[in-house]
């Protein structure tokens, strides 16, 4: 399960999207999120659908790691799909004892479902296509006016980077500790789930020591180098829009333009 896990990973390429200017795909990103919670019938999802397979498509990541981002969710998913089904009013289509599934339940947990693969998915491929440094440098350019209210912007960017950086080797960590574990001899799948619970804490501890151990070793790392914060600091890359960026930046507004005419036409 933790394998499945891809939050955080990135994959170099050269693609069109990997080109894309950091700041864009941040607010190409945003408005993606703004357009799956617009829509509201099985015609923008397809708009939806189709700007993600050609995202990826473009991006030469294959499906298979893409969706891997999908499976640790599932339960979430079936969850939130079995509340709408069987607590969403409409008209009754079968009663199961003091629960009714109804049509606009189906409809609901329809939506719902492919609303958050979509989102897991393209939220993902933010991560996929663009490196930790670069994610930082677009984060801190686009918040940049929230220095004049003396916010610590570059160090909440570094910290959200960094963070997102470690998750794939945390999860690599705790997967040794767990494969250790497990040829000592401990049982992480019997029993129920207070047994299982208490056989975690074997893994618990040791993880929780290597990133601390992790987190000491990368603040004496940016100590040595002499790092202290955002304030003087200058970038060996600079940021220039490309006519790509400005390009891809119009064509989502337009598709979040034509989400919103679906809605009032259909």
């Amino acid at each position: 399960m933790l394998k499945d896990i891809t939050l955080g990973q990135y994959f170099p390429g050269d693609s069109i999207i990997h080109k894309l200017d950091p700041r864009i795909k941040l607010i190409l990103t945003v408005i993606y999120i703004v357009m799956l919670f617009v829509i509201d019938n099985f015609y923008g999802f397809a708009l939806a659908a189709a700007i993600l397979f050609f995202v990826i498509f473009v991006s030469k990541i294959s499906l298979r790691m893409v969706f891997k981002s999908v499976k640790p969710l599932i339960f979430i998913m079936v969850f939130t799909g079995i509340l709408n089904i069987f607590y969403t009013t409409g008209r009754p289509l079968l009663k199961i004892w003091f629960l009714t599934i109804t049509y606009e339940g189906l409809y609901a947990a329809a939506f719902m479902i492919i609303r958050l693969v979509f989102l897991v998915v393209g939220t993902s491929m933010l991560t996929y296509t663009t490196s930790p440094i670069m994610l930082t440098d677009g984060l801190e350019r686009l918040m940049n006016p929230l220095k004049k209210i003396r916010f610590p912007l570059h160090e909440i960017s570094m910290m959200m980077t960094i963070a997102l950086r470690f998750i794939p080797t945390l999860l690599e960590e705790t997967e040794k500790i767990i494969n250790a574990q497990k040829a000592r001899g401990a049982d992480f799948e019997s029993g129920n789930i207070i047994k299982r619970a208490k056989a975690l804490i074997p893994v618990l501890v040791p993880m929780f020591i290597s990133a601390f151990r992790r987190a000491d070793e990368l603040a004496i790392a940016m100590e040595c180098r002499c790092y202290k914060g955002g304030e003087g600091r200058t970038k060996m890359k600079s940021m220039v829009l490309h006519s790509r960026d400005i390009l891809a930046l119009m064509f989502m507004s337009i598709s979040l333009v034509i989400v919103i005419i679906l809605n009032g036409v259909i």
